[in-house]
């Protein structure tokens, strides 16, 4: 019986609410109704994509960059908009836009540092 494939992403962060505004203002994600209260839950497809609280003994202070040596890709209609209007909001862009097999590519860091990369080729 192999694995299938991936089915859920989650982040921990240090302030859930202030995360989820982040997404919900910037990237268009929807809340879903399903979560736990210590999470939220997006309705993304085909995977799950949520934030949670921080699970006990884990210090996102203690390093330089959460995550470090995982890639977080996520497709948008828009990538060029949402950099745009990060750049507005003075968030930290971590690779510029560019062009290529993915379309309008680009990373950003989120509230807790995060490093996230917007593609807009489905």
């Amino acid at each position: 019986m192999p694995v299938t494939g991936p089915d859920f992403l989650s982040l921990q962060v240090r302030d859930l609410d202030a995360s989820r505004a982040f997404y919900e203002q910037y990237l268009g994600l929807v809340r879903s109704p399903a979560g736990p209260p210590h999470a939220v839950v997006f309705d993304t497809a085909p995977i799950a994509f949520a934030l949670r609280d921080l699970v006990p003994g884990t210090d996102l202070a203690a390093v330089a960059q959460p995550g470090v040596g995982v890639a977080v890709w996520l497709h948008a209609t828009d990538a060029q908009a949402i950099h745009d209007a990060l750049v507005d909001g003075g968030h930290r862009i971590v690779a510029a836009p560019v062009d290529g097999p993915f379309g309008r590519t680009f990373t950003f860091a989120d509230p807790d540092g995060y490093h996230v990369t917007l593609h807009d080729r489905a």
